[in-house]
C-alpha cells in the first residue's frame, strides 16, 4: 500500500524538502508487523510484504554466491537493511557494502548511508506495482543516490532477464550504462568490490 504521496519530479534540485521531513518522521514512527517492510520511494511511504518462495530462493542464491566471490575483499552482501539517502529509505533485496557497516552509518544510525553502498540488487516480484517499482521508480532513486551498480533480476521481462545498470547520473536520475541479458546467458558486475561476479543459469534457474 502507499501513503502520504505527493507529486514527483524526476530530478530533485533540493534533496530534502519540508514534505521529505514529514515522510521521514512518519517512516521512523512506523511499527510494522513481522513480514513487512516500509520504504520511502519518490515521495511516498510504501509498505510491502516479504517475497514469495521463488523470490527468497533467488535472493539466497545471489547472497551465497556473492559471499564466496567477495571473500577477503573487505565487502559483503547484506539483506533486510535500510539504505538511507537524503531522508529517503530503501530496503533492497541485497546490497554490497563494507564488512564493517560502522564505516558507513547514516546520520541517525537507522541503517547505512547510500554513499557507501557499491551495488544494489532487486529481485522483481509479481504484480504491476511491484514490477514498476523496481524497474522504474527504484531505478531513479538509486541513480539519484549515486549507487554505482544496480542489478535487476526479473522473471517477468519476457522469459526472464538480468539488467545491469551502471554510471549513475544523479542530476538526471538515470543510469547511463545499461546491459540486459536474457536468462540462460551470463552477465558480470563490471566494477566495484563485486567486479566479475557472474549471474547466470546457476542463479536464475527454476
Amino acid at each position: 500500500m502507499t501513503a502520504l504521496a505527493h507529486e514527483v519530479t524526476p530530478v530533485v534540485d533540493n534533496p530534502v524538502s519540508d514534505l521529505d521531513e514529514v515522510l521521514w518522521q512518519a517512516w521512523k514512527a512506523m511499527d510494522l508487523p513481522e513480514g513487512y517492510r516500509a520504504e520511502i520511494i519518490e515521495g511516498a511511504i510504501e509498505v510491502s510484504p516479504t517475497g514469495r518462495r521463488r523470490h527468497t530462493v533467488l535472493i539466497n542464491r545471489l547472497r551465497r554466491a556473492l559471499e564466496a566471490h567477495m571473500q577477503g575483499s573487505g565487502h559483503a552482501p547484506y539483506q533486510d537493511g535500510n539504505v538511507i539517502h537524503c531522508q529517503k529509505a530503501w530496503v533492497p533485496d541485497l546490497f554490497v557494502a563494507p564488512e564493517d557497516l560502522d564505516e558507513i552509518p547514516d546520520e541517525e544510525e537507522l541503517g547505512v548511508d547510500a554513499s557507501g553502498v557499491a551495488v544494489v540488487i532487486e529481485v522483481v516480484s509479481p504484480g504491476r506495482h511491484n514490477i514498476e517499482r523496481d524497474r522504474v521508480r527504484k531505478r531513479r532513486e538509486y541513480a539519484r543516490a549515486g549507487i554505482p551498480v544496480y542489478v535487476i533480476v526479473d522473471d517477468f521481462d519476457e522469459d526472464g532477464a538480468v539488467l545491469v545498470l551502471t554510471l549513475p547520473n544523479a542530476q538526471k536520475a538515470i543510469y547511463e550504462g545499461e546491459l540486459r541479458v536474457p536468462y540462460g546467458a551470463e552477465v558480470e558486475v563490471p566494477s566495484g568490490p563485486a567486479k566479475g561476479f557472474t549471474i547466470g543459469e546457476e542463479i536464475t534457474r527454476s
